[in-house]
């Protein structure tokens, strides 16, 4: 809306160039306006100096054409300046240049002929810079000036020096094509603004999406390669490298057979048979559980495949959160809900062993108390998981300790102590929870007991220190061994062979010995058993 209170600021907003433009933009576009005027100033003083007697002009003409046009050149020398030292402003630095340029040039056209000397057409090139760096309002005033200088010096020219009258014909048109140029440079600087806009939003949503997916597939957990038709890997996530065990070098381009042949070899099948894809396979470097899966790039100057490894155990663990999610919820009721019903049970059972009873009743009344017994084993196994963080660290003597414990397990499990056979020296010690340290020997000595053959050293414990400095407890038992088949499911809650178990007890003794900074693992013994060993960590601190 215009300020009628105060037409000045109409005035003065009308002398500001476009928004659009950056000042530096408008800096440069006026420099190389004053080149252009430049050069042109220099052929007009070259050309009256040299050749003024063949432009058909008398000495006083060939004299006042030269002062104007050595006039014209100094006042663009001073327009360079202004430019080079940015004062006043683009806006009337570049009224400045068009009402010289059209001052200038109007002199000289009078001077060398009118409009039959085609010299107002340089005035096109003025407003047509005008119109690319100014409001639309201000280029139809210097449009307006000009076309108004070339009637009065036509119509000066008709008076003064019988110049043909017929002449405003053409003197009109050309002043017609000084708006039509004006105007339409306007018109189309204003759109390839508009475009060079959106060109840079759409540049900076580019960049933005960019961006936005290099972070995502750099934070995935998951590996994802990036390869083309020769099989080169173009990118690769850091998950990608964990998977593979293959440090991805930024820049540098290499083969998929560097990093996992496997890989390649999967990749070329699948160049043949795009049904292949999905399967799970086993890194040979990490040996980590994968799904591999192919997407198929197309394009012009690109073909190739994004190579997503989906790391299973990363799945199942999440699976397991889940599963174990539900099991904290479930045994917040086990204690009251299960337990009291089975506390009730077993002494109802045993009061009604205590009467007269037959043979019959007395089977069905032990398998009464055998299936409680066993149930409430079971409560006690789930109630173990929500204890892994209740852990009181202390200093252990492992060879006095486990001394202890193996007598009281054998009383417990009614076998020879001879069974155990213990090689721990004497002052071993760890850091751990009491408790837990023993709910830890209990479900390992348990299991080496329940699968050895009871002779004895068939379960045997062994206190030794590996490769990096770890002290390591081993539990060994002379049964068949766990089948290869079954080792990765070892340590899964709910997992077991035996009819029996309650699959709880491996998982337990994980949980707990991640609380108190122990690994437990498993591998085959060396007489064909099972040998579960825990890691304490480091010698040194222990």
């Amino acid at each position: 809306m215009r300020d009628a209170a105060n037409p000045e600021v109409s005035l003065f907003a009308a002398w500001r160039p476009p928004t659009a433009l950056s000042p530096d933009s408008l800096w440069r576009s006026l420099s190389l306006f004053n080149l252009y005027r430049l050069i042109l100033g220099g052929v007009l003083v070259f050309t009256s100096a040299l050749f003024g007697t063949t432009l058909s002009l008398t000495q006083y003409e060939q004299t006042a054409f030269f002062w104007i046009s050595a006039t014209f050149t100094l006042l663009v020398l001073v327009s360079v300046l202004a430019v080079v030292w940015r004062k006043p402003q683009p806006g009337w630095q570049l009224a400045f240049q068009l009402c010289v340029d059209i001052a200038c040039i109007s002199m000289l056209s009078y001077i060398g002929g009118g409009v039959q000397s085609n010299l107002p057409m340089l005035l096109l090139v003025s407003l047509a810079f005008a119109g690319m760096i100014s409001h639309g309002r201000i280029t139809l005033l210097y449009a307006a000036l000009a076309s108004i200088t070339l009637l009065l010096s036509h119509a000066y020219a008709v008076l003064t020096r019988d110049a043909s009258e017929a002449l405003f014909f053409q003197t009109g048109i050309l002043s017609t094509s000084y708006f039509a140029v004006a105007w339409l440079a306007h018109a189309l600087s204003k759109y390839a603004l508009d475009s060079e806009r959106l060109a840079a939003r759409r540049g900076e949503d580019l960049s933005s999406m960019a961006e936005a997916n290099r972070l995502m597939i750099q934070g995935m957990p998951d590996g994802m390669l990036v390869v083309d038709e020769r099989g080169h890997v173009r990118q690769a996530n850091p998950g990608a490298g964990r998977l593979l065990g293959y440090n991805f070098s930024a820049g540098q381009q290499v083969g998929l057979g560097e990093c996992s042949p496997l890989l390649e070899a999967m990749y070329a099948a699948w160049r043949q048979n795009h049904a292949l894809g999905g399967e799970e396979l086993q890194l040979p470097r990490t040996n980590r559980m994968v799904r591999v899966r192919f997407l198929e790039i197309g394009g012009a100057s690109f073909w190739g495949a994004v190579i997503v490894l989906e790391d299973m155990q990363r799945i199942q663990a999440q699976a397991q959160q889940v599963k174990l999610a539900a099991l904290g919820r479930l045994t917040a009721n086990i204690a009251h809900e299960v337990r009291n019903p089975l506390s009730a049970i077993s002494y109802a059972t045993e009061l009604m062993q205590e009467g007269p009873r037959d043979p019959a009743q007395t089977r069905l009344l032990q398998i009464i108390l055998d299936n409680t017994s066993r149930l409430n084993r079971i409560v006690q196994d789930v109630m173990q998981i929500n204890r892994r963080d209740r852990s009181q660290m202390e200093r252990i003597d492992v060879s006095l300790a486990l001394s202890v414990f193996i007598d009281s397990l054998a009383q417990v499990e009614q076998v020879p102590r001879a069974v155990f056979e213990l090689a721990v020296p004497a002052g071993s010690a760890v850091n751990f929870d009491r408790g837990h340290f023993e709910q830890v020997l209990w479900n390992m000595c348990r299991n080496a007991l329940r699968y050895s053959r009871k002779q004895p050293g068939s379960v045997q414990l062994r206190w030794l220190q590996d490769a990096e400095g770890r002290q390591l407890l081993e539990v060994e038992d002379d049964g068949p061994g766990v089948a290869e088949t079954e080792v990765q499911n070892l340590f899964e809650p709910f997992y077991t062979t035996d009819s029996r178990g309650t699959g709880l007890g491996l998982y337990i003794a994980r949980e707990l010995c991640e609380a108190n900074d122990a690994v437990i693992g498993y591998r085959r013994g060396d007489g064909g058993g099972a040998c579960f060993s825990i890691a304490f960590g480091k010698a040194e601190d222990a």
